[in-house]
This record gives structure tokens, sequence and C-alpha cells, in this order.
């Protein structure tokens, strides 16, 4: 390292900070052996971190334009894109980030979010249709997730969220109102019945004979039993 190249310090007061998490150190930072992925990686925290919304994600265009980001990816066999695409291709490989690739009239893009709950609920919903383009170049894509905490709510309590459970969490928010998932999901917790063909026929039961809140609420011992006895009976086997 040349001495124009050296680090002078930071400087006084009060510094932003990246958040990174506590696991990036104790799991993925002693696996990662490739110079590029560990770049990219450190890189799309921070990157992630500057955006605003509550799915945020970063895309391989807008790291190409970054020319700091570039200038470090310059090994001596490859460009710095092929160099960003194989780094990125290594990060998604390893399971730190996702990558969903979305077709514009401006031609096709890929995108990365963070391998977190909010990052999985975000790309089962675009895998499922629920996007739209946006306008905006900073954040091109718009997610059309009404409720997204059904989503988040279904992979904390029940299980992974697939392309296909997104689609048929979507067609049951047009189906039924969303305190009803809310409460299918519930019971489903409480009962140790962890499926989503479960929930539907809870949802199914209450749109033909109404649903009681009363008798759903009130004596615990009754209201458990009412959904784990008869026609509910299938679902408990494993």
């Amino acid at each position: 390292m040349s001495k124009t190249d050296s680090f002078t310090g930071f400087p006084e007061g009060k510094l932003p900070l990246t958040p990174i998490p506590n696991t990036f150190f104790s799991e993925l930072l002693p696996s990662i052996n490739h110079l590029g992925e560990f770049k990219v990686t450190i890189y799309a925290f921070w990157a992630l971190n500057q955006k605003e919304g509550r799915f945020r994600y970063i895309s391989l265009e807008e790291m190409a334009a970054d020319q700091l980001l570039m200038e470090g990816l310059k090994p001596e066999n490859m460009t710095p894109r092929e160099t960003l695409v194989d780094s990125l291709d290594r990060a998604v490989a390893r399971g730190t980030f996702l990558k969903v690739n979305v077709e514009f009239d401006r031609g096709p893009d890929s995108f990365f979010f963070l391998n977190s709950p909010k990052g999985r609920t975000a790309v089962a919903a675009i895998e499922a249709g629920d996007w739209q383009p946006s306008g905006d170049p900073v954040a091109p894509i718009s997610l059309a997730i009404e409720r997204p905490n059904i989503y988040t709510l279904y992979e904390q309590n029940i299980g992974p969220l697939t392309p296909m459970i997104a689609e048929q969490l979507r067609d049951a928010e047009n189906e039924y109102p969303v305190n009803w998932i809310e409460d299918a999901v519930r019971i489903a917790v409480t009962n140790n019945v962890r499926k989503w063909r479960y929930i539907e026929a809870i949802l199914e039961d209450w749109h033909k004979r109404g649903k009681d809140e009363r008798k759903d609420r009130g004596d615990t011992e009754k209201a458990r039993r009412r959904y784990v006895e008869g026609d509910f009976a299938e679902y408990g086997d494993s």
C-alpha cells in the first residue's frame, strides 16, 4: 500500500454507524473466503441501512453505478461488473442475501434482500406477482402487500413463506376479513397444528356456519376441542 492509499483515521465527533447482525461475525465471517463476496456483503449492509420503508432492497444496477464500490472490485482476470455479479452470486449461494429478477419495459434487473423474515416475505410476494413499478429510480419496485403483517404472521408462527403460500394468503385476504385470518392462525398455534390447510378449513367453516366469537374466546378447553375434533381431526395428523 502506498502512502497516498493509507487511511488517515476517523474524524472527531459523533459518527454515523451501520448496524450489522452479530450472526454475521459468528457464522458468516469465518466462512467467507472470497474478497469480492466479503466486500459486497459489507457494502450491502451499509447500502440497505440507507434505505427507507418496511422492505429494503438494493439492485444490481444500483451497485454497478457506485464507482467507489466498482473501483474496489478489479481482479486481473475479470471486469469489475463480472466480479460484482460473481461476488453477489456467492453471497446468495451462501444464504446471506436473497435474489429476485424483475422484468421492466427498459429491461431486466436483479434485486437483493437480506435473508431475514422481511426479506423472505418480500421475495415471496414478488414471485407471487404482488409488486408494481414505482417510477422511482431509487426504489423502482413497490410491493403491493396491503397487510404485510399477515405474511409475517404466517412465517413467524406456521412455517416458511413460499410463493405458493404467499399466493394462497393473498387469495384468503381477498375472501376473508383480515382478523379472521389472524384468529385462525392463533387457533392453529394454540392447537399445535401448523398447517395452512388447517387454517383454511377453519376459515371455510366460519364462512359456511358463521364465526362465533363467544365460543372461540369463552371456555378455553371447549374452544380448543372445537377445532381438534370432528371435521378438523384429520389435520392433527402429521
